[in-house]
């Protein structure tokens, strides 16, 4: 090959570099301004109507004036039990999965299934949450149907990320730590969890937005309506969350103002999340700054 056919390659390698480069800068500005413009729409037209009695005040049927405390508080009432279900058992299969699996046949199905599972519409979920708690146990639509089935959706993605934040550590390290003479368990529960630790709180933040915006799922096991009380720990009540509730504002209520409410209960939805995703990141932030010092 000639020196200047060598040339002539290298020059048109850069010019695909740079204009692959300048592509996925392009698609990177352009999904950053959709997300931006879909928060200053949704933040623009209901942070102004917004204030503290709205957010504590009972649901209205047919008055106008009503506000989302009973349901704000379902909300993060079966949100918080959905967790206490779904983080131990997912966290813990997926390191069973990436440390403890045999690397055989019937690993291999399981990861598919969960794959496959991780994938499943929600409505799926809530069509088993309401024949296993309102069919076969009889107890009707409840927070603890809905906190339980939000569980059941949230597992097989929980345990997918938590085993690819848990293979992700380095197997240097792993065996540095057995060469100090540490059981398995130890450098599991020593070195490879706080290694992986970003990992799994991003699985977590991801099961947590999902469950605190989905719909389907409660609907079909929770209801769509409240105890009337602003603060029902009863878990046999019917669990109407905030995302519910929009979706009914939205599209069956009869009140004057349904259409405000359904702009302030969306950005009521979306600054929680954001904000749980902060309360999220902000922790390991600090950890990651105390290490590099």
């Amino acid at each position: 090959m000639s020196e200047w056919t060598r040339t002539r390659k290298m020059q048109r390698s850069l010019v695909y570099d740079r204009l692959a480069t300048y592509g996925f800068y392009g698609l990177g500005i352009l999904v950053l301004l959709l997300i931006f413009w879909l928060l200053l729409t949704i933040l623009g037209k209901g942070l102004p109507g917004l204030s503290l009695e709205f957010l504590m005040k009972l649901p209205e049927d047919m008055d106008p004036g009503g506000g989302i405390g009973p349901v704000l508080f379902n909300s993060f009432y079966i949100l918080i039990l959905s967790l206490l279900i779904s983080v131990p058992i997912g966290v813990g299969a997926g390191i069973y999965m990436a440390e403890y699996a045999p690397p055989n046949k019937f690993t291999e199905v399981l990861r598919i299934c969960v794959e496959s599972l991780s994938s499943v519409p929600s409505i799926v979920f809530g069509m088993l949450g309401l024949a296993i708690f309102a069919e076969y146990f009889q107890i009707g639509l409840t927070i603890l149907g809905g906190a339980v089935s939000l569980a059941f959706l949230n597992l097989p993605m929980l345990a997918r990320v938590t085993e690819e934040a848990v293979r992700a550590v380095q197997n240097d390290v792993k065996n540095a730590s057995y060469a100090l003479g540490m059981t398995k368990f130890q450098c599991i529960r020593t070195v490879v969890i706080p290694m992986a630790m970003q990992g799994i709180v991003t699985g977590i933040c991801l099961v947590a937005g999902r469950a605190f915006g989905e719909s389907a799922v409660i609907l079909l096991t929770a209801g769509l309506s409240t105890s009337g009380e602003m603060w029902d720990f009863n878990l046999f009540s019917p669990g109407e969350t905030l995302a519910v509730h929009l979706w009914y504002v939205q599209s069956e209520a009869i009140v004057e103002d349904a259409r405000q409410i359904a702009d302030k209960s969306a950005a009521v939805l979306v600054i929680v999340v954001l904000l749980m995703n902060l309360l999220f990141r902000i922790p390991l932030w600090i950890s990651n700054r105390r290490l590099k010092k």
